[in-house]
């Protein structure tokens, strides 16, 4: 008992320390690093890629050559909940293989705190097909008559259907009968 009490009291208290983990403590963008949106794409897809590493009003360069899309810009985000950001966009070439790249971003401008000529980095995986298609044709509905060996209402024999039917109802009279005998006291 005592050993049940310690487990629950054990088990409250890690919960209730993963409920005051403060909302700054959530999963965002990496602190200075390079967020890249969507993470796994197709060949011919636009990637959006975040830093904060440059700083307040920091420009950067993006370095996208690995998968074949060359150089971008990331310029300072307009809204103001987000004024640290700096966001790019490119696009994956088609002709781009299936593989993890790295992408590059040198921060320059006028960011603060020694952030000029800082690198970030973040990985972009090119696949041949996206997760959603993929999930998309493993949804394929079944076709044609469920082969339970009785057939069924809609099944192609009527003769077997009303065999299946007429089975159904000799067995259901005889447990009738069965039952109002033993109701009865009759010994079977």
């Amino acid at each position: 008992m005592r050993y049940a009490r310690l487990l629950t009291g054990t088990a409250l208290a890690v919960a209730a320390g993963a409920l005051a983990v403060p909302a700054s403590a959530a999963p965002g963008p990496p602190a200075g690093g390079l967020e890249i949106r969507p993470a796994t794409v197709t060949p011919g897809t636009t990637v959006t890629v975040n830093t904060t590493a440059c700083g307040s009003g920091g420009t950067a360069t993006g370095d996208a050559s690995a998968v074949g899309a060359g150089t971008f810009t990331l310029a300072p985000s307009t809204h103001p909940e987000s004024s640290e950001t700096a966001a790019g966009r490119f696009e994956v070439p088609p002709s781009a293989q299936p593989g993890t790249y790295e992408i590059v971003a040198k921060c320059s401008g006028s960011g603060g705190s020694g952030a000029k000529n800082k690198k970030v980095a973040g990985d972009l995986m090119v696949t041949i097909t996206s997760t959603a298609a993929a999930g998309e044709r493993q949804q394929q509905l079944p076709k044609g008559h469920v082969k339970t060996g009785v057939g069924g209402a809609l099944g192609p024999d009527p003769v077997q259907t009303a065999a299946g039917v007429a089975a159904l109802a000799v067995a259901a009279a005889g447990g009738t009968w069965l039952l109002h005998r033993r109701a009865r006291g009759d010994r079977i």
